[in-house]
């Protein structure tokens, strides 16, 4: 392995879950977030993938490695094609599904999660354009990093598919370490399956457009539900606190 990729595996592996997990806890922090708080982390994020994928390319390209051997390659046939709808479709639902949980789970307790969500996730128009451009970002530049990039170094450098799909999961799953243990485990299992799809088809399209639905879906609707809960949760509280207050009133009569 080139000394330069061995140096960017490692920055993946143990600079950027550190940073992720320490801007995640000074966000937790905060009472709440401004729009300006929003719209710099959509920024600063925005900034450094593109970044970081100009430097693995640059290193790439300086090697000798066709972009198509990392997955560059529109392969618009009727398997990618297939292949991209179905997993769109099962990351949408899935994601459905997981924001009713972050639905389900916005009581009293508030969960990192929720907090997570309320404090990150767009709240007016000229947000979630911005949080368009964030989650296209993402999705273009993860896919090319741990399933272009690592993914082919680390299978270049074990000379084994297996190893390529579990170490370059692995990483993408260390790289989600803000998200808990939970968030491991299910980012592991991700990547798995964005792996092999990776190696089937030969192209990163498919995980691409599956990877931008999962988290356009889940930025658009968790605000949304959550709050509904919320709402839902006050009004609740604030009926049985002038219940028991009638109650108080009427013994008191009594």
């Amino acid at each position: 392995m080139h000394w330069d990729f061995a140096l960017i595996l490692g920055v993946l592996g143990i600079v950027v879950p550190i940073l992720g997990r320490r801007r995640v806890r000074a966000l937790l922090q905060l009472p709440d977030t401004t729009k300006l708080d929003r719209l710099s982390l959509y920024a600063s994020t925005i900034a450094f993938q593109w970044l970081s994928v100009a430097l693995i390319l640059w290193r790439t390209i300086h090697h000798g490695i066709h972009p198509a051997q990392l997955g560059l390659s529109p392969a618009f046939n009727r398997i990618s094609i297939a292949t991209t709808i179905v997993i769109s479709i099962l990351f949408f639902l899935l994601q459905f599904i997981s924001s009713r949980r972050l639905k389900a789970g916005a009581d009293g307790s508030r969960g990192e999660a929720v907090q997570l969500a309320l404090k990150v996730f767009p709240r007016d128009g000229g947000e979630r354009l911005a949080f368009f451009a964030l989650v296209s970002t993402v999705a273009i530049c993860e896919e090319f990093i741990y399933r272009g990039f690592a993914q082919y170094v680390f299978q270049d450098w074990s000379h084994s598919l297996f190893f390529g799909l579990v170490l370059s999961s692995l990483l993408f799953s260390v790289a989600h370490l803000y998200q808990g243990k939970r968030g491991l485990v299910s980012t592991f299992a991700v990547g798995i399956l964005f792996a092999g799809v990776r190696a089937w088809s030969g192209t990163l399209l498919p995980t691409i457009v599956a990877h931008f639905v999962a988290d356009l879906t889940i930025g658009l609707l968790a605000p949304r539900l959550i709050r509904e809960a919320l709402a839902t949760s006050t009004d609740d509280q604030d009926i049985g606190q002038s219940e028991n207050r009638l109650v108080g009133s009427s013994k008191t009569r009594g």
